[in-house]
């Protein structure tokens, strides 16, 4: 059973007008949707002054989750909920705790589609971590995201019939988490911009990135180990 799957990464607040259009008439292509980060205008310090539209976007659109990026994210509880104000589909993040352990976000979800089980789990570039002097400063700490990958898919591999990780850390570091963890079956990368206008295969995983700021979006389909599919522009 062939499944359709849509992705954009990194758009920056640039997701508006005909591009929404473009992106909601491949969205009724597609029967699941997921968006790996970088999504609002407001940069990594910055602090925004009234809620990110393209949160009630990938919300209309029905995106079935996303990863945090870096733009996401602060060292201050107050303006990382600011930045995230708005937004109801499920954002996921395995390697970001609270210094007390527990994490602000969920790590991962598990969905129905055609029969299948779909796990999905998020992972980020690092913002800070154990080793850093800025740790003092912030309310949340990350673990690095190819062990934490690793922990998830021992934790979901053999409850779901594709696992997908949504990732924000760039794609050299997706080549690697592919070769260190051959029990994901997709990765949908962000961070680095890299325009990928079709799957590449690494080992047994397929990794997916498109490029940035709404210019395209991706549509491929899953079938019996197999991914298939282009970036489609949205201009």
């Amino acid at each position: 059973m062939s499944i359709a799957i849509l992705h954009t990464n990194d758009t920056h607040g640039t997701l508006s007008g005909s591009r929404v259009q473009a992106l909601r008439e491949l969205r009724e292509r597609a029967d699941l949707y997921f968006d790996t980060g970088d999504a609002i205008k407001t940069g990594n310090l910055g602090i925004p002054l009234r809620e990110e539209p393209v949160w009630r976007i990938l919300d209309d659109l029905r995106c079935h989750a996303s990863v945090l990026g870096n733009r996401e994210t602060h060292v201050l509880e107050s303006v990382f909920k600011a930045k995230l104000s708005g937004a109801t589909h499920p954002i996921l993040v395995a390697n970001l705790r609270r210094k007390d352990g527990t994490r602000p976000l969920p790590a991962s979800r598990v969905y129905e589609c055609k029969g299948l089980r779909v796990g999905v789990f998020g992972v980020m570039v690092p913002m800070v971590t154990e080793r850093m002097k800025t740790r003092a400063a912030s309310a949340y700490l990350w673990d690095q995201p190819i062990e934490v990958a690793h922990q998830m898919a021992k934790e979901l591999r053999n409850d779901v019939d594709l696992l997908i990780a949504l990732t924000h850390i760039g794609h050299r570091e997706d080549q690697r988490l592919a070769a260190a963890v051959p029990a994901i079956d997709i990765i949908l990368g962000g961070h680095s911009h890299t325009l990928m206008t079709t799957p590449e295969r690494v080992g047994q995983t397929w990794i997916c990135q498109g490029g940035s700021h709404s210019k395209f979006a991706g549509l491929y389909h899953w079938d019996e180990g197999e991914l298939t599919g282009e970036l489609v522009s949205l201009s």
